[in-house]
């Protein structure tokens, strides 16, 4: 049981609406306690290939988690490795997961889809 809000992780999704221009992600909203597991769900907007998970902390810039290529995991960071897990069934929800949740992981955790991808372009 959560003793304290600096025990606590709310986790936040922004939630679409049911418009078909959008992807859907449940539940709204979640808090959990110190060293539980979270898991959101997003259904990415038909015929989209592509699907993105970010985070978005309160007065920090949005950090990329993974993203998938149907149902393949294609690139992911540090960050995503230590403490989630990820994955994007066929005719399923992709869903993101917190393996153990702390209070550092308390933001606005964002799903996106697209039908191609952006390619990487280096500075050098």
């Amino acid at each position: 049981m959560c003793l304290g809000l600096l025990c606590c992780a709310a986790l936040f999704f922004w939630g679409a609406g049911s418009m078909d221009t959008e992807v859907t992600q449940s539940p709204s909203h979640l808090i959990k306690g110190k060293d539980q597991r979270a898991k959101m769900d997003c259904v990415p907007k038909e015929g989209h290939a592509y699907v993105y998970w970010y985070r978005k902390k309160l007065e920090e810039a949005f950090e990329f988690l993974v993203y998938f290529q149907n149902q393949n995991m294609m690139e992911d960071t540090a960050l995503f490795k230590q403490r989630f897990s990820a994955e994007c069934p066929q005719n399923s929800p992709c869903s993101l997961e917190i393996n153990s949740t702390e209070a550092a992981d308390s933001a606005l955790y964002f799903c996106a889809s697209s039908q191609s991808t952006v390619l990487h372009v280096s500075s050098s």
